[in-house]
């Protein structure tokens, strides 16, 4: 059996592709897959197609950084 945690993403959450800070947890049936709002935003088709849970914090990014999400 495979434990999913989805407590809030933290500062030491990191993204696995570029190392930014994670606002986004993708769970899938093999694990979980932590992304920045840039690498959700590229890899959103793809995720959704495989993703069993998927964690969206990046609303966050305005709150915290002021940044436009496109």
């Amino acid at each position: 059996m495979t434990t999913t945690t989805t407590s809030p993403l933290t500062a030491a959450d990191r993204c696995d592709r570029c190392g930014a800070q994670a606002y986004l947890r993708v769970v899938l049936p093999t694990g979980e897959l932590l992304f920045c709002g840039h690498h959700a935003r590229r890899h959103a088709s793809a995720l959704a197609d495989v993703a069993v849970h998927v964690q969206d914090e990046t609303d966050r990014l305005a709150e915290e950084h002021g940044a436009a999400l496109r």
